[in-house]
């Protein structure tokens, strides 16, 4: 319960600073993987020696898929101005983008079934929405408090 506590008042007071319009998107990006290696250790009741193995491989997986997500992020604003060919490629590209992410997902439960329960693979999953939900509730309270404050 204390650890509870403790996480979560490092989580509120992390997310204020990531949230902050003014700060560089790598500080951001620091922080909520910091605050994501807490949550996610804390939940998980990751020993030290568990997370020097754990981690890595997570990085590992995260960073890859964030390649990924590179490739498929394409300006769609503009979709009425391509052509059908151009129309084609993307889709073979999304798709072939969604393939990688199943080819290193299973790279990474392979990995991890190594060093941690089935059990605690699939809780990851359910990690993953928990802490992404705990952000957006974060950003909205900020966001309204601040809406808030320059209306008075």
């Amino acid at each position: 319960m204390k650890k509870a506590l403790i996480i979560s008042l490092l989580l509120l007071g992390f997310i204020n600073p990531v949230m902050a319009q003014d700060t560089d998107r790598k500080e951001n990006h620091e922080r909520i993987k910091a605050l994501k290696v807490a949550f996610f250790t804390q939940e998980l009741k990751l020993t030290d020696k568990l997370s020097e193995k754990f981690w890595p491989i997570y990085n590992q997986y995260e960073e890859q898929r964030r390649k990924l997500h590179k490739r498929e992020h394409i300006d769609l604003a503009n979709v009425e101005c391509i052509t059908e060919d151009e129309a084609d490629d993307l889709i073979k590209e999304f798709l072939a983008v969604e393939s990688e992410e199943y080819k290193i997902k299973k790279q990474l439960f392979k990995d991890l079934k190594e060093i941690i329960t089935a059990k605690d693979i699939i809780r990851i999953h359910k990690l993953e929405d928990e802490f992404h939900k705990k952000l957006i509730k974060e950003y909205r309270s900020k966001k309204e408090r601040n809406d808030t404050n320059s209306n008075e």
